[in-house]
């Protein structure tokens, strides 16, 4: 994995990625997010969760328009191309991982980079972060699964003032329509997201289940949720993290979970 532009620490369960491109806003070159798809991807093997934040003052600007990923004299350009060889994949796989993801957003987290923000499990912004659907500045539409993300998390309403108009969501305005889960002081950031993401790292296996069905959900019938809960309540009732739970609660003690 090339770390030039990203780093990767893995300490008490948590991997740690955090992009460090401050020169361009960690814009999201090829490289930069190859680089990204690999620690999340190493994550899953390695930690119990996982935390996706950023040097510089900001989280992400973006794609990258200046790495040459397309020919603006060629008529028969696909802009979309690498959506398919790197930033789908990249949401794919924070939505698939089991592992629980926090995602730390200061400054902007703006076009695609808004997208990887908002496909935390839980996230949490410092007061300076702001949420920027940037597409229709370059003549483009959202991409990253930005419609789908906006208009299950906040209604179609706001995704199209989001998506339509191209301003900036402060991170207090965010919290307010429901985007994200938390607003922190800037200098609070990293210490808060650590914390968070070391109380998941601690959690059961069930961690993982539950982030499960919470997704699925947004696409399910009820019918058909209640098939899921079923299925995930039999396999998290296997796990030895169940047992320790329920030996815990009976000993009025508190749990050790292994993950397991």
């Amino acid at each position: 994995m090339n770390q030039e532009k990203l780093s990767y620490d893995l300490a008490e369960g948590v991997a740690t990625i955090r992009l460090n491109d401050p020169a361009t806003l960690n814009a999201m070159s090829s490289g930069l997010a190859q680089a990204l798809l690999e620690a999340l991807r190493r994550g899953e093997r390695e930690a119990r969760a996982i935390l996706l934040t950023s040097e510089g003052r900001a989280f992400s600007s973006g794609a990258n328009l200046t790495d040459g990923a397309f020919d603006l004299n060629d008529p028969g350009r696909d802009v979309g191309g690498r959506l398919d060889g790197l930033f789908n994949p990249i949401i794919y796989q924070i939505r698939t991982s089991e592992r629980p993801v926090v995602t730390a957003v200061r400054g902007a987290a703006a076009g695609v980079g808004c997208a990887i923000a908002l496909a935390g499990d839980l996230i949490i912004a410092a007061e300076s972060g702001y949420f920027l659907q940037a597409f229709r500045n370059v003549g483009l539409g959202p991409d990253g699964g930005s419609s789908y993300l906006l208009s299950r998390a906040i209604g179609r309403v706001r995704a199209m003032e989001m998506m339509l108009l191209g301003e900036r969501v402060p991170a207090a305005q965010a919290l307010q329509w429901g985007l994200i889960n938390r607003v922190v002081p800037d200098d609070a950031l990293d210490t808060v997201a650590a914390d968070m993401a070391r109380n998941l790292a601690t959690g059961p296996r069930s961690l993982g289940l539950i982030k499960k069905l919470a997704w699925a959900a947004l696409d399910a019938s009820l019918e058909t949720t209640l098939s899921l809960e079923r299925v995930s309540q039999r396999e998290a009732g296997r796990s030895d993290d169940f047992v320790e739970g329920v030996t815990a609660f009976r000993e009025k003690r508190k749990p050790q979970f292994k993950g397991r």
